[in-house]
């Protein structure tokens, strides 16, 4: 009778427990559709951009064999190869193929030099999928041709070049999205867990009546942890030595950046500690609410490889951007001409977020 009366006991205190439930509800349906979609393994529609010069039915034939095969989803289609490159630096496309003037006509005698696939090497993995699949189109395309024309299959393997990781090595991108993934946990996890901590203890009543104001104190518990996150990153950057990991931009606007992005994450802080009321719900709140923004923001498997739904649904997401932006720095040394869309939309993400907590933080 009485390990009755206690599982009782348990059951209710469970039950009342508005938030662990939640996160239960949320765990065992939002998070496996989620990721079900999410982290699809099988990658399709990266975009890719077409320089045809040679404006024939066999380029036509070869840019039709890419984008029907489903691998890869058409976003521009130009004359030259010049302005090719840039949608490439901009992070608009993951692969551009470019088609020399003469293709036709040189294709039954395999001439190499009338066929390129440039690949953003960024992501290691999406560029060696993104290569798979090129190399199986064209292959396929040759066969398909060679039937037609009814001659021998011929060679015409593309010029291949992997741009901003040339050895196509998945420690660059593991280095810097493992960075940009700490700094979002930093900036959730440690405005939360210090107001709940001072709810718990019944210190921040005691805080409320003294001379302090709400806005004196809500500026205590954010800017720590802004200066903190700024702070870790040199370690971070000794570790990007360390690995190899190039530095093509600039670190000041590295570092400015990252400030911004943390006033987003110390948004999403101080609303987490707004919902719980201890400091287990705000670790639990912290750590599930952390996957979805990981998994939508291209650390795990490209944007490009989810669902429409899901791509437009990662915009909102300041990871998603931020990574962008380490990669652009890093990796392709992109300056804000190129990096200002993901600029203006972690201000459009961050400030109201920001302003949001301090809102919810003044009321409480």
């Amino acid at each position: 009778m009485r390990l009755l009366s206690l599982l009782h006991k348990e059951w209710i205190q469970f039950t009342r427990d508005r938030v662990v439930l939640f996160l239960i509800l949320w765990l065992y349906t939002v998070e496996v559709i989620i990721c079900a979609y999410a982290l699809a393994l099988d990658m399709h529609d990266l975009p890719l951009v077409v320089a045809d010069a040679d404006h024939s039915p066999a380029s036509r034939s070869l840019v039709r064999a890419f984008t029907e095969s489903g691998n890869f989803r058409l976003v521009a289609q130009l004359n030259e190869a010049s302005t090719a490159a840039e949608y490439l630096e901009r992070g608009q496309a993951r692969a551009v193929l470019v088609i020399g003037n003469g293709f036709a006509g040189h294709l039954l005698e395999g001439d190499e030099q009338r066929l390129q696939l440039l690949v953003d090497g960024s992501n290691a993995n999406t560029a060696a999928v993104a290569r798979g699949y090129a190399l199986q189109t064209v292959e396929a395309f040759q066969r398909q041709w060679a039937a037609l024309s009814d001659s021998p299959t011929p060679r015409v393997p593309p010029q291949l070049r992997i741009w901003y990781n040339p050895a196509v090595t998945n420690v660059s991108f593991v280095v810097l999205s493992m960075i940009a993934l700490a700094g979002l946990m930093v900036g959730v996890a440690h405005p939360a867990a210090s107001i709940v901590r001072e709810k718990e203890a019944g210190t921040i009543e005691q805080l409320m009546v003294t001379p302090v104001s709400t806005g004196e104190l809500f500026v205590a518990k954010t800017v720590p942890t802004l200066l903190v996150g700024l702070a870790a990153l040199f370690p971070s950057l000794a570790l990007v030595g360390w690995f190899g990991v190039p530095v093509r931009g600039s670190l000041p606007l590295f570092f400015a950046l990252t400030a911004l992005f943390l006033i987003s994450a110390i948004g999403l802080g101080v609303l987490v500690a707004a919902i719980s009321r201890t400091l287990q719900q705000a670790l639990l709140l912290t750590f599930f609410g952390l996957f979805p923004l990981m998994f939508l923001s291209g650390t795990i498997v490209p944007v490009e490889s989810m669902p429409r739904l899901l791509q437009e649904l990662s915009l909102v997401s300041p990871l998603r951007h931020y990574l962008d932006i380490t990669l652009g720095i890093f990796l392709k040394g992109t300056g804000v001409d190129i990096l200002w869309p993901h600029m203006l939309a972690l201000v459009l993400i961050g400030l109201p977020l920001y302003g949001a907590a301090w809102v919810i933080f003044r009321r409480q």
